[in-house]
């Protein structure tokens, strides 16, 4: 565009193509997301079998439970690094930001801190429904794309 040439209302603006790489990674975020939903769920139930098994097993009930949600964190950085990558936009980016943030640091500190007083505990639970929550936004959000 020169300094003659201004942009008018009957010019269409078109965005950036999007390369192979970019779809590839949209793609590979949107099945992410799908794994890391399917996660929260198996993490949900993990929590009430630990929770219901904890007289047999103390605190081996949990580890399940544990591992997974290690794992989930992992995954959260993933989904960060293929939205980076896809560029969706700034919310799809802040919103995979969060998620790593509330799987890998919150939940842990949340998780340690419930050990001595309940309701850290009962936060963790919470957390857990916010990172979830979160995550189904990010992936019906990525659908409408």
């Amino acid at each position: 565009m020169n300094a003659n040439h201004a942009v008018t209302a009957t010019e269409p603006v078109t965005a950036a193509p999007v390369t192979g790489l970019r779809r590839g990674a949209f793609l590979g975020n949107r099945w992410a997301l799908l794994a890391f939903l399917l996660a929260g769920a198996a993490q949900i139930f993990l929590a009430g079998l630990g929770v219901f098994s904890l007289h047999d097993q103390a605190d081996a009930a949990f580890a399940p439970h544990r591992a997974l949600g290690f794992a989930m964190a992992g995954v959260a950085v993933l989904i960060l690094v293929l939205a980076v990558i896809a560029r969706p936009g700034a919310r799809a980016i802040t919103g995979s930001a969060v998620l790593v943030l509330l799987t890998s640091l919150v939940q842990s500190l949340l998780a340690g801190l419930g050990e001595d007083h309940a309701v850290y505990g009962a936060l963790h639970a919470l957390d857990g429904l916010f990172v979830i929550g979160i995550a189904s936004y990010l992936f019906f959000w990525s659908r409408q794309r």
